[in-house]
């Protein structure tokens, strides 16, 4: 090649290289310039705000502080010198990002683009057309005479899981309750979703799988605050990363003979789905079809199986044990909650499908519960156009957090935050709250979409626990709450139980 060529490649390759860098440039002065107008802490030059929070709790500890005491609407964080992200913590600024179907972020260091290797792209990661096409094909799934005849199995998983309690509490003993609520929930998603049965509540309290994931969504959020472990090259050579990488195979070999044992009996009758009485969530994912008649590949199949199993039994398994966490907390809520209960389940001994429209109180309950605890503490989107949030317009490509805890806290839409008063949701016919204000499930286009599934559960266990049991909370066990993928108690919640009735 003659030398002119050689300059010309080279001239060429160093223009591209410069535009690059200056759109590059451009941009991250434009997110700086963002970043000035909204509130948030000092910044460190090289770690952003990532050194103020260690750990987990340390965004308990910040966040309701700005949000209670200054009635902040929307704060602003560094990922290391990378990126800013926002925290939306009133329902304003919420609803802004909630009313859109944008999608999860996947930009380096985002917390959803750690657990793509795990749920693939599932609901709860996915966007865009393939979100829009697999939740329609999804939504069958979540059908009212589906989710009804649920309901025998919600009671038969509390039968198995207060005949558990009821041994261990023998003698007066406290009893740590997080891990069989897990193993229970996991129990009835298992029965539910996937018609599987194997007696799993029997293996005992640490199950393999709700192990696995509760090690990998602290191992997330833990890598979250470590910029050195964004890449995942480096992740995949700590300690951390080849544990979690182990939970994930673990997770996946789950999942794929669930799949495997379900598309064998397909094979061997082929008219199995015609004969059903009721299909089950694997059933509806087997045998979707979109308007092109394209169904569901396997590794979609396994990612929403990944994702389902996920939502469908850690955020209920959290929302059922802070509500055991308030009955032992607040006696004469307790008190009242059991009244209603002991005269709506009567002498049947449990709690059917026409019973539910009958437990006001208990609904009202659940809902305190979760918005004083928020199962799903946060969610965040990535913005496809600017969007302007409390005044400010933030660019194209930037994360913004919706802090569920926080909207739940946030004085302007609960000036008694910190009481537990499920009164509240008595009448809210009269109610002038903003519908924002409350967001356990989340809301708009991507709600959760089993909301329904879940809140019907919740209402099954608290209610037979509470029919059984006079709850009582262990005065010396510390309760700190911490924010991973679900609310946790960082220490466990441990209750006494004294039996009502057997």
């Amino acid at each position: 090649m003659e030398p002119y060529v050689y300059q010309s490649v080279f001239v060429a390759v160093l223009t591209f290289v410069t535009w690059k860098l200056a759109k590059k440039v451009i941009e991250y002065r434009k997110w700086c310039n963002v970043s000035q107008k909204i509130y948030g802490p000092p910044l460190h030059p090289i770690w952003g705000t990532l050194h103020l929070f260690k750990k987990p709790e340390d965004f308990i500890a910040y966040q309701p502080k700005q949000t209670q005491e200054k009635g902040i609407k929307l704060l602003r964080y560094w990922l290391a010198f990378f990126y800013p992200y926002f925290i939306a913590t009133h329902p304003d600024t919420a609803k802004i990002i909630l009313k859109s179907s944008e999608p999860k972020p996947k930009h380096f260091g985002s917390v959803y683009q750690f657990i793509k290797s795990w749920l693939g792209d599932g609901l709860l990661v996915s966007g865009g057309s393939k979100w829009h096409r697999n939740r329609q094909l999804l939504t069958p799934a979540f059908h009212f005479d589906i989710l009804k005849a649920y309901v025998p199995i919600y009671n038969h998983v509390a039968d198995v899981f207060l005949n558990k309690l009821s041994g261990s509490a023998a003698g007066g003993v406290a009893v740590e309750v997080c891990n069989p609520v897990c193993v229970a929930t996991l129990d009835t998603m298992l029965q539910c979703a996937f018609s599987y049965s194997g007696d799993v509540q029997e293996l005992g309290d640490s199950h393999p799988y709700v192990a696995a994931v509760k090690r990998m969504a602290h191992l997330t959020m833990d890598r979250a605050l470590r910029p050195s472990m964004f890449a995942e090259i480096m992740f995949r050579m700590t300690s951390k990363g080849k544990e979690y990488f182990k939970h994930c195979k673990f997770v996946h070999a789950f999942s794929e003979d669930i799949i495997k044992i379900r598309r064998e009996l397909l094979t061997k009758d082929p008219n199995l789905l015609k004969n059903k009485k009721r299909l089950d969530f694997l059933d509806v994912l087997l045998s979707a079809r979109d308007e092109n008649g394209i169904g569901l590949t396997d590794r979609e199949i396994r990612d929403e199986v990944d994702t389902f199993l996920f939502e469908g039994h850690d955020t209920t398994a959290s929302a059922i044990s802070w509500a055991i966490y308030a009955l032992g907390k607040y006696p004469s809520v307790q008190e009242k909650l059991h009244k209603e209960v002991t005269a709506t389940i009567a002498d049947q001994g449990y709690l059917s499908w026409q019973n539910f429209p009958k437990c006001k109180y208990l609904t009202c309950f659940l809902k305190e519960v979760m918005r004083m605890y928020a199962p799903v503490p946060f969610i965040v989107r990535e913005l496809t156009k600017p969007c302007v949030i409390d005044g400010v317009e933030i660019p194209v490509g930037l994360s913004v957090q919706v802090s569920i805890y926080d909207v739940h806290h946030h004085p302007d839409a609960w000036p008694d935050h910190m009481e537990f008063r499920p009164e509240r949701f008595l009448d809210e016919s009269n109610d002038n709250r903003d519908p924002y204000s409350l967001i356990p499930f989340s809301a708009g286009p991507r709600n959760c979409i089993g909301q329904n599934f879940a809140l019907n559960e919740q209402r099954v266990i608290v209610a037979r626990l509470v029919d059984r049991f006079q709850v009582t909370v262990e005065k010396d066990h510390e309760i700190v709450l911490v924010p991973e993928l679900v609310m946790r108690s960082k220490y466990g919640i441990k209750v006494h139980l004294q039996e009502r009735r057997k």
